[in-house]
């Protein structure tokens, strides 16, 4: 039976805003606001939502790439929130990244040789011979050729750009990968592939992914549960069947009844949400979906919602289902 890699208990990341003269705080951007949640070994946990939900920020923050502002995270059993820089150093052979946008997260003047390597080079004693061997597998694994390792990522489609990212993230054998949109930036036809590589590497090397997106499609595709995110806050989270076919945060009934059907005789009825996300440095107060909630009711504008298990391995944050 699997067990949890990977455990997030109130984890939030604010954004300070400064002003004046002497750049005092005037307020701050609740990017990431109490999020809780578990990830399994070997699956797959597809987050979505709007731009500026915070979904970035959450992979990031669980990283350490970024600080949290408060939160525990618990990676294999280990709280890692406040461990120094040298252990985080270490442990991030195990925990690594897929960037948004694959020519940007390559540096342009090294060879992807070099690139591939610069993990090895930290973490592995491996000599320069074992370390080109190993760059020469890696290209191999992701679909690409030995050849490819001597050429720079400006002489790459996006595609390829995105293949030589995931090989760097695999130099290590990491446990946790963490997807920030890896798929958005490309072409539909190139999406497939570079999800179709994903899956086939998940049960190769036997991988847990935190899969961030916001189209709907592209992470039923991949993911074993997906969460929902509004204005930094998770509103629901279950496995994937569930949440397509029976959706009970009005939120996310909102997002899928947005996505086109392929069959021309299933006709949706669009549910049209109203106004624009509010300001992250200045939420609703009550649950911050309430401003655009076409079933909001008084109790929504007061008290904010708990995340709560409204069925079997079902959570949602909402007072209809409380």
């Amino acid at each position: 039976m699997a067990k949890p890699l990977l455990e997030v208990s109130g984890l939030k990341k604010h954004f300070t805003i400064t002003g004046g003269v002497f750049s005092r705080k005037i307020g701050s951007v609740q990017a990431v606001n109490d999020l809780s949640f578990t990830v399994m070994e070997g699956e797959i946990l597809g987050i979505v939502g709007e731009s500026g939900c915070g979904k970035s920020t959450t992979g990031k923050a669980i990283l350490r790439l970024i600080e949290p502002t408060a939160g525990k995270i618990t990676f294999e059993d280990h709280d890692i929130t406040d461990i120094s820089d040298e252990e985080m150093r270490k442990l991030r052979r195990d925990m690594q990244i897929i960037f948004q946008d694959p020519y940007a997260s390559l540096n342009p003047r090294h060879t992807v040789e070099k690139i591939i390597s610069e993990p090895l080079l930290i973490h592995s004693e491996l000599s320069a011979e074992k370390r080109k061997e190993r760059v020469h597998e890696l290209l191999e694994v992701v679909g690409l050729s030995a050849y490819h390792a001597s050429r720079y990522p400006h002489q790459f489609s996006g595609g390829q750009r995105q293949r030589i990212g995931i090989a760097r993230a695999l130099a290590n054998n990491p446990k946790l990968i963490i997807c920030d949109e890896p798929v958005s930036a490309l072409d539909v036809s190139v999406q497939s592939q570079i999800l179709n590589l994903m899956s086939r590497l998940r049960d190769e090397f036997n991988l847990t992914y935190i899969f961030i997106a916001h189209d709907l499609s592209v992470v039923k595709h991949i993911s074993d549960r997906v969460g929902v995110m509004y204005l930094g806050n998770m509103v629901e989270l279950t496995n994937k069947d569930t949440l397509y076919e029976k959706p009970k945060h009005p939120y996310t009934q909102a997002l899928l009844s947005a996505v086109p059907s392929l069959d021309p005789d299933v006709k949706k009825d669009r549910i049209i949400l109203q106004g624009d996300v509010p300001n992250p440095a200045s939420p609703p107060s009550g649950c911050v979906f309430h401003t655009r909630c076409p079933k909001a009711m008084d109790i929504c504008k007061q008290i904010k919602p708990d995340f709560l298990e409204a069925e079997d391995h079902h959570f949602v944050a909402c007072h209809l289902y409380d």
